[in-house]
């Protein structure tokens, strides 16, 4: 038997509710407090807008409020911390690289 983990979402929504952009996560069993980042997505509709670094943004800055050390297996989020991590760190956020193991409670969470 294997547990199975939710995956949690942040959503970015229109005045109408409507969903334009999604950044999913697991958070981690095995250490409290880390976030696993998995995926980011924007309807193509709004694409080339900046939305998705805007998305990235706000989930760091949620981050920080909730003292969450984040986990960037998503592509996007590795490289804006990549570029912005210092930053980031500076304004009291906290992350460290994934591993086999992040990759594969992603793999068990998204199955």
């Amino acid at each position: 038997m294997s547990e199975s983990r939710p995956i949690g979402t942040y959503t970015a929504d229109l005045a109408d509710g409507s969903p334009v952009g999604r950044v999913d996560f697991v958070d981690s069993p095995q250490a409290e407090g880390e976030r696993v980042f998995f995926h980011t997505e924007v309807d193509r509709r709004f694409g080339g807008r900046g939305l998705a670094g805007l998305l990235v943004r706000e989930v760091l800055k949620d981050s920080i409020r909730r003292s969450v050390t984040v986990v960037p297996v998503c592509p996007l989020f590795a490289r804006h911390l990549a570029k912005h991590g210092d930053e980031f760190v500076a304004d009291g956020g906290k992350f460290r690289q994934p591993t086999p193991g992040d990759l594969a409670l992603v793999k068990r969470a998204t199955a």
